[in-house]
């Protein structure tokens, strides 16, 4: 991780994959994730953590299913939304968007349980932050 202040808009623009989270850096036992969305993520549940979106451009959507039926909530750009344990849900963007994840670090991006990854899906626990272009 870097000592030194990370530009946000730089991270993102060192990288084009969609629905592939990078580590811009770690608080404790946490990961500070950024990710560019387009399309359609897929339903997943994380069992022991909640998972904090901040839709930096663009506008996310979080389709939720919990005991009392399934909702959608719309994210647009400077706000936050947290995902609580045990709740499937799928993110999604029709015209793409830029956020920033935290969770825990080892935490991975189609969590605990999930329907069949689709091939625009990475599952991982989140990639390292290449250098910014100059």
């Amino acid at each position: 991780m870097s000592n030194q202040p990370i530009d946000l808009h730089r991270a993102l623009a060192s990288f084009d994959a969609l629905w592939s989270p990078r580590i811009v850096t770690r608080v404790n036992d946490y990961d500070a994730r950024i990710a560019k969305v387009r399309g359609e993520h897929v339903w997943h549940v994380h069992e022991h953590t909640d998972e904090f979106f901040l839709v930096l451009d663009g506008e996310l959507s979080i389709a939720l299913r919990q005991d009392d039926g399934e909702r959608t909530v719309t994210l647009p750009a400077g706000t936050v939304f947290t995902v609580p344990r045990g709740v499937e849900h799928k993110p999604a963007s029709e015209n793409g968007a830029a956020i920033l994840l935290f969770e825990p670090t080892g935490t991975l991006s189609v969590g605990d349980r999930h329907d069949e990854v689709p091939g625009h899906v990475d599952a991982t626990t989140g990639h390292a932050l290449g250098p910014a272009p100059d």
